[in-house]
């Protein structure tokens, strides 16, 4: 398999790409970053921006798409720019792909996306769904965690709060509310990369406890 995976300096991207780099099954991974990689025979990791992607470029071809780009609000700045990365730059990528003639792909979405969502967060997410439906992938899955549970690069106190609180009460909650831990997440995002079933998937936050 030949992997495009776009958001791979973040907490579960990193994660994705460490394992499909270690997977004899994934020939190559294909991955597009603002900043360079550290090298790897099996790694591509062409250096772009994501406002002006080349449209050209042989290797969105793949055989599956795994996308875990993503922001928060505060880093963001603005609701217009979390749109931008979170929606934006996403779909913009699934399109390349998909015109390039890859089949699959796989999206690191969010527990309560909903396009009709009241919060601005679930909406976005909500809205790449929907949108990624509609560019024809013959194998398209939404991985849907809550809290991501690891230690990420970059300072996020209000989920680092929520981390404890729901790690004290995880015995009691009900899964679908515990942390998912990032390499959970990333292992789900693999195998449905690799699996490729026909349609439309959910994968919820139950499943990766």
């Amino acid at each position: 398999m030949k992997l495009l995976l776009v958001g791979s300096s973040g907490l579960v991207g990193s994660h994705v790409l460490e394992m499909a780099l270690a997977d004899p099954k994934v020939t190559s991974v294909v991955a597009p970053t603002r900043r360079a990689l550290p090298v790897h025979p099996k790694l591509q990791a062409p250096v772009v921006d994501f406002d002006a992607l080349p449209p050209d470029a042989a290797w969105w071809q793949a055989d599956a798409v795994i996308c875990t780009l993503g922001t928060t609000m505060r880093s963001a700045g603005s609701q217009a720019a979390f749109r931008r990365v979170d929606h934006d730059y996403p779909l913009a990528v699934a399109r390349l792909a998909r015109q390039h003639g890859t089949p699959c792909h796989v999206l690191n979405s969010a527990i309560g996306a909903d396009p009709d969502a009241r919060f601005f967060y679930n909406r976005v997410k909500g809205e790449l769904e929907r949108d990624l439906a509609g560019l024809g992938f013959a194998s398209l899955t939404h991985v849907r965690p809550g809290l991501i549970g690891g230690e990420r690069h970059e300072q996020r106190p209000g989920e680092r709060v929520s981390g404890v609180i729901l790690g004290l009460l995880g015995p009691v909650l009900p899964r679908r509310w515990r942390i998912n831990p990032a390499p959970r997440i990333a292992h789900a995002l693999i195998d449905a990369a690799l699996q490729a079933r026909p349609g439309v998937h959910i994968v919820p936050s139950e499943q990766l406890v």
